[in-house]
């Protein structure tokens, strides 16, 4: 039997490091919204059955508005996102239905996930109870004090660029934000929490191309990226 897996898509930041007045989400590429584009990957995938899209409150309509005009079939509900990432990825959390036994986090600017990161993602959860996508580094990473002195080189081989989506049995991440909120702990990610509260989160291979568009020098490669899948 298959499990019920659901996608919270989290789109409600702001455009500053892209220094664009429009949310970067919404920025054209390739004719299309950088978060339609994501939303169709998931869309189309088989094992996927419910998205919650998390936006901005004032992007709210403008998101439901889009999903009619694609013809979206699994948009579950549209939800206004928080102050943090972490708020808003919780407000999705807490739109996901009962039934569900996976749950997929990912970055609503980050279009080149594929079927075959997501259906890993889901295979692994059901064996770990949690996992997330990365690749390994390329570069030699430094730790640095306050005043930008080297002071640790990490073996690199032990380093992961950690991207989404970030998958988890339901339960598990849902515990994982109850428990950090009752301790005041703020995670950069979602696996983070998830390691606050004691549970193991396996890393799998992503993609060097799993690219989340933040900056215009992103949008540059997402641009290349799309005319090389549609040539």
């Amino acid at each position: 039997m298959k499990p019920i897996c659901t996608a919270v898509i989290v789109a409600a930041g702001k455009g500053k490091r892209m220094g664009t007045e429009i949310s970067k989400q919404f920025l054209p590429m390739g004719g299309k919204e950088i978060l339609a584009h994501t939303v169709e990957k998931f869309e189309k995938a088989e094992k996927i059955r419910d998205i919650i899209l998390v936006t901005g409150a004032d992007s709210k309509q403008d998101v439901q508005e889009m999903a009619q005009e694609y013809g979206w079939k699994k948009i579950r509900s549209v939800v206004a996102g928080g102050k943090e990432r972490q708020d808003s990825v919780w407000n999705g959390l807490r739109e996901v239905s009962d039934d569900t036994e996976i749950v997929l986090i990912h970055d609503g600017v980050r279009p080149f996930v594929t079927e075959d990161i997501l259906n890993g993602s889901i295979e692994t959860t059901l064996e770990m109870g949690g996992c997330v996508a990365g690749v390994p580094a390329k570069d030699t990473i430094k730790v640095c004090n306050r005043e930008n002195i080297a002071v640790e080189t990490p073996d690199r081989s032990t380093l992961w660029q950690i991207q989404t989506p970030q998958t988890f049995r339901r339960e598990r991440i849902i515990k994982a934000y109850e428990q950090a909120k009752a301790d005041g702990f703020v995670g950069t990610d979602d696996a983070s929490l998830a390691e606050h509260s004691g549970y193991p989160v396996k890393v799998i291979m992503g993609s060097y191309r799993n690219i989340k568009i933040t900056t215009k020098e992103d949008l540059l490669i997402g641009e290349a990226f799309l005319k090389e899948e549609q040539a």
